[in-house]
């Protein structure tokens, strides 16, 4: 999909925690994209509680379309951190999520 594409907007259809702070992010053009989010926990802010790798984990899910954390529980989307769907789309595609990642079965 063509990110020139004004008629397009990227939707995050599932997203799974991947490794050191990553997210797998299965996109509605049918890519898989790989987002790291250390730099972003780096900068502190609202996403320095992400810092803790049970809550990355444990709170990720989607919400308005992309990575989201429910830090609140009560699936809120006001009350979620989220990232910008176009960043995500923006990263790296790869090709599935790894067999050797800590969650896989």
């Amino acid at each position: 999909m063509k990110s020139d594409n004004l008629d397009f907007f990227p939707e995050v259809f599932q997203a799974v925690a991947g490794k050191n702070f990553t997210v797998y992010a299965y996109m509605n053009d049918g890519q898989v994209r790989l987002y790291d989010m250390k730099p972003v926990i780096k900068r502190g802010g609202v996403f320095k509680v992400l810092e803790n790798e049970n809550i990355f984990r444990e709170k990720l899910t989607v919400l308005n379309n992309s990575i989201a954390w429910d830090l609140s529980g009560d699936r809120d989307e006001s009350r979620c951190i989220d990232i910008d769907p176009f960043q995500v789309f923006h990263s790296p595609i790869v090709n599935d999520f790894p067999e050797d990642a800590p969650d896989a079965e």
